[in-house]
């Protein structure tokens, strides 16, 4: 079994919409992040959701509806410094504790995080 699939086993649906949605909180209290987003943040949250989905092994419906993920061309308009990349990393992990995971699903998306904030970095 992929990796990737285990993690949308043991966390499913809701716990991946949960922590999609603590993750905005957090974006919404990071004024740094908060100006790269337009001022409803619901949109962003949408496609956050459908995109960690599929790539934890869920539905493809994220690439149904926009296509092939491309991240970093997606973001490439925004400037993303280390510092960005921290932001990000900060409220992910903060949202990470607001729902249940157990240990192994925890460090094996901490690792996917990480690897994604870092090929983000465009400055």
């Amino acid at each position: 079994m992929h990796e990737f699939q285990s993690i949308y086993q043991a966390l499913g649906e809701e716990k991946i919409k949960s922590l999609v949605h603590h993750f905005y909180l957090g974006v919404a209290n990071t004024p740094s992040l908060l100006a790269l987003y337009p001022e409803d943040l619901v949109p962003a949250e949408d496609r956050l959701f459908l995109f960690l989905q599929q790539v934890f092994g869920g539905p493809q419906t994220y690439s149904d509806q926009r296509g092939h993920p491309m991240l970093r061309k997606r973001h490439f308009q925004w400037e993303i410094d280390g510092d960005m990349r921290n932001s990000w990393l900060n409220c992910m992990f903060a949202a990470m504790e607001k729902i249940e995971i157990d240990q192994n699903t925890k460090e094996a998306m901490m690792r996917y995080f990480v690897q994604v904030a870092n090929h983000m970095i465009n400055k």
